[in-house]
């Protein structure tokens, strides 16, 4: 196993990385900008290097500190949590050329499932389906671009390839709109990602947003671990997420399943990924790859006992995956609420200092968050403090308790998302599940 390993992240999965290495005995380095000095992962690393100012440019994007930061320690691996650099293919590069192990996938395999073009043909050589589109870049040609949106059918969607996070993506509905929505999405493509290089795909109009986790060692063996539901969404942002999906068939389950194990095997991936997929009507479209652990992966360790963060390291030091797919159980279902620091009903971000922070527990009940009483919530990054997961033996039992955990939380100090989540556990659509992506911005007029 790995000796000593450099978390180049904060927050939540900073501490959660932390938790995973101390069970394997492995020692800790936190890396932290000069706003983060009292995380409690920093708190409780073997060792803490400050990398910078809090502002992310120079202090979690900053490659030449963090690679710095692990020479200093002597550490031998980084992981990279999620968000910041964790989808870096240069960093990853940069990384394993100082001689250090980089907790995540191959470089060549970032770059390739990074760009979503090269991503889509991947998966289409690979017998993943995928959503009716361009299949490449869009030239400069207005009359070609209009030619393929009649080809593919309107609305089309414009996204920029180098995208992520919801951000690079217009919708578009005749030929009026099409010129314009290129050249606005390109020039927010260059802005945010440095590439201006966009592509067009069908836009589905009532899709539910279905992902797959797997896992891949260096050895060749890979294995599914079943599915997550994240269509309650606001923005493209992710609100609540569920494993297994609502009215998904085991049979789905395991013919998507095994798909994205055979996509994993062709591309020789490497670590935990995620198949993000839309379905509408029965059917699977491939929409992109995450070479990194999710947000959203406590669910399905709640649902299958397998620990994946745990794996990662274990991948990571060389050693095959402990099971084979039909090792993996599903068991119960459980659900994430994710819990932000910003007003309820106009999202405007909240920071400030925590003077009460009282998490909820019980059975079923997990809370991960690094926050505590006192805590000051800096304006500097995502919103992102705590994530509540429920699990019960079947999906009304998983919302029972979502619901009694939900009204038991306290956060005093800032404002919270909770009373949205608290409302969302209301409504009738959400209870009988199976709403599609757009069933929270129509819910709150956003639409």
């Amino acid at each position: 196993m790995l000796d000593k390993v450099l978390i180049a992240n904060r927050g939540e999965i900073a501490l959660r990385i932390l938790r995973a290495c101390r069970e394997l005995g492995i020692k800790t380095v936190a890396v932290h900008s000069t706003a983060d000095t009292t995380l409690k992962h920093v708190l409780l690393a073997d060792e803490t290097v400050c990398i910078g100012p809090p502002r992310s440019q120079q202090s979690y994007l900053n490659m030449p500190a963090i690679i710095a930061a692990a020479e200093v320690t002597d550490a031998v691996a980084i992981h990279p949590g999620y968000g910041f650099l964790s989808e870096n293919a240069d960093f990853a590069e940069r990384v394993e050329e100082s001689g250090f192990i980089f907790i995540g996938p191959k470089p060549e395999t970032i770059r390739l499932m990074g760009d979503k073009v090269s991503a889509i043909k991947t998966m289409r050589a690979a017998g993943v389906p995928c959503v009716p589109g361009s299949d490449g870049p869009l030239t400069d040609d207005p009359e070609h671009n209009a030619r393929l949106a009649h080809e593919i059918g309107y609305p089309v969607i414009i996204k920029a390839s180098a995208g992520g996070g919801g951000r690079g993506m217009r919708v578009v509905h005749s030929d009026a709109a099409l010129f314009n929505a290129v050249a606005i999405t390109r020039a927010e493509a260059l802005s945010a990602f440095g590439n201006d290089q966009v592509y067009m795909e069908k836009f589905l109009e009532h899709p539910r947003h279905i992902e797959f986790q797997v896992l891949a060692d260096s050895h060749g063996n890979a294995v599914h671990l079943g599915e997550r539901d994240c269509s309650m969404q606001r923005r493209h942002q992710k609100v609540i997420e569920e494993s297994p999906a609502p009215g998904l068939s085991d049979e789905e389950r395991q013919k998507m399943g095994q798909r994205c194990v055979d996509a994993c095997l062709q591309i020789g991936y490497r670590g935990a990924g995620t198949f993000e997929f839309l379905y509408q009507d029965g059917e699977f479209f491939f929409i992109e790859m995450n070479t990194r652990v999710q947000v959203e992966h406590p669910v399905t360790e709640l649902v299958t006992g397998i620990d994946i963060v745990k794996t990662q390291l274990a991948i990571a030091a060389g050693e095959q995956l402990p099971f084979r797919q039909s090792d993996i159980r599903w068991r119960g279902h459980a659900i994430e609420c994710r819990v932000c620091a910003e007003d309820p009903k106009t999202f405007v971000p909240s920071p400030g200092t925590v003077s009460l922070w009282h998490p909820p527990g019980g059975p079923g009940i997990r809370v991960d968050s690094h926050m505590y009483s006192g805590y000051s919530v800096p304006p500097y990054y995502d919103s992102l403090i705590a994530k509540l997961i429920a699990h019960g033996e079947h999906r009304g039992a998983a919302i029972a308790r979502m619901n009694t955990a939900l009204h038991e939380v306290v956060v005093d100090g800032i404002s919270t998302n909770i009373p949205l989540h608290q409302e969302i556990f209301q409504h009738s659509a959400f209870k009988a599940g199976g709403t599609d992506i757009h069933y929270l911005e129509r819910r709150l007029g956003l639409k």
